[in-house]
């Protein structure tokens, strides 16, 4: 067993496989798919994932066959375990490339002379070469994507192939290449027509107010899915955080700073919402309560269809199937606000504005840390109130933005309401589709 495997192996044997994929994922890239194969096997036997078990178990028969190496990676990418395909991939793809280049008549002659065995089931480089992008992309590895795709751009096509290569440019931050890419596309069919459509808005946003560098939180944000960032975390930004939070217990003050800064928004961009959207969770309807106090509008549930609504929402994530793909497909003149935005599970919409991005965001009225004044670390109590009452501490709160650790930069009020009169003309338009990737901008994340 390869010495990276031993922690893993172990927390396996003590049947914790949420624990060994945390392990396993930190040492793939350092190890074969022969060499990771028997561990995800035993994984995918703990857990029922039974053709991803036999996947493995085929390919510890065959550790060089490219078509065993793409059937084990193809099932790690349908079960979420993009990074432990990464490996198995790659190599089936110089196996498939090698045995296309072959002549026939070669391959015939090495076999007959029994300087080599048979060959096992022909796999097409083309397939493996879009399994291992899409890989890629799942674990935003997206310059590595780009240039996997560009090395073997002789076996692509248009769409997917090409298309994946312009995506990925656009979450590494190459808007040039993007661009060049895209303007070489053949027309997609109607299966493509919905990624050309958001690839075409996404570039016209990033041409109507670029990103001023490769840390412009708000700037690649507002590229990529189309909502303008309200605040920036004053925490940590050249620590690596660069205006994101990673854990960040939340109070009524952010509730109320981040409907303030919508309302900066509104101002900014003209737009002027009719009523408030109530959602039907306890926290989106205690924040709409709010919002609508605070903008002088009147609220009512919240109805799919419904023109020119601000609708709510505390976190995306919490609300149902249903909701979400209503919101998807934006009203005339409808606008999402999301106060707390998961930026390592993004919700399945992409908000019009976002208070935060956070990876995990304690609510106010969950269950919450405290320490006494002899240190001592307790939790107290979720608070049960309805969400009226919690719309009250909302607007009773303060407004004034966190001062931070000094170190970051300022986020004045004037700052987001240039940057969203800029982008007005932009913003709001299309569906609101789910963008999976952090994009350009990287931050620091726990797992």
């Amino acid at each position: 067993m390869h010495a990276d495997l031993t922690k893993a192996r172990e927390l396996l044997d003590a049947g914790d496989p949420q624990g060994a994929v945390r392990e396993l994922r930190s040492v793939a890239d350092g190890l074969s798919a022969a060499e990771l194969a028997p561990a995800v096997r035993q994984l995918a036997e703990l857990v029922g994932i039974d053709d991803l078990a036999g996947a493995a178990a085929e390919l510890a028969a065959d550790p060089s066959g490219p078509a065993a190496l793409y059937a084990y990676g193809y099932a790690c990418i349908e079960h979420g375990l993009s990074e432990f395909a990464v490996p198995a991939l790659r190599q089936a793809l110089r196996g498939a490339r090698q045995a296309a280049a072959e002549p026939e008549a070669k391959a015939a002659k090495r076999r007959l002379f029994g300087r080599s065995r048979p060959a096992g089931p022909a796999v097409n480089p083309r397939q493996v070469l879009l399994e291992l992008a899409v890989a890629l992309e799942d674990g935003e590895r997206h310059h590595e994507a780009v240039e996997l795709l560009r090395e073997h751009r002789d076996v692509t096509g248009d769409w997917p192939d090409r298309y994946l290569l312009v995506h990925n440019a656009l979450m590494a931050g190459d808007l040039d290449l993007a661009r060049e890419v895209f303007g070489q596309l053949s027309a997609p069919d109607d299966t493509w027509r919905p990624a050309a459509d958001r690839i075409r808005r996404t570039l016209a946003r990033a041409a109507a107010v670029p990103p001023a560098g490769p840390a412009d939180l708000r700037g690649w944000h507002h590229v990529l899915t189309g909502g303008l960032l309200a605040t920036l975390s004053p925490y940590g930004h050249d620590a690596g955080m660069t205006g994101r939070w990673a854990y960040f217990q939340g109070g009524w003050d952010d509730c109320r700073l981040g409907l303030e800064r919508l309302r900066v928004v509104l101002d900014a961009t003209g737009r002027r919402p009719a009523a408030v959207a109530l959602l039907p969770d306890r926290g989106s309807r205690a924040l709409g309560l709010a919002a609508a106090e605070l903008l002088g509008l009147p609220a009512a549930p919240y109805r799919p269809g419904t023109p020119d609504t601000l609708v709510v929402a505390y976190d995306l994530n919490e609300l149902d199937g249903e909701v979400l793909s209503a919101l998807h497909e934006r009203a005339p003149g409808e606008l999402l606000y999301e106060h707390a935005t998961c930026w390592t599970d993004t919700p399945a919409v992409s908000a019009d504005v976002c208070g935060l991005l956070v990876q995990r965001i304690v609510a106010p009225w969950e269950p919450r840390m405290t320490v006494a004044g002899d240190g001592e670390v307790t939790s107290s109590p979720a608070d049960e109130r309805p969400a009226e009452e919690l719309a009250r501490e909302i607007l009773a709160a303060s407004a004034e933005p966190d001062p931070g650790d000094g170190a970051t930069p300022p986020d004045p009020d004037a700052a987001l309401a240039g940057f969203a009169a800029r982008a007005a003309a932009t913003w709001a338009t299309g569906s609101r589709d789910r963008i999976r990737s952090a994009g350009p901008v990287r931050s620091s994340r726990f797992d």
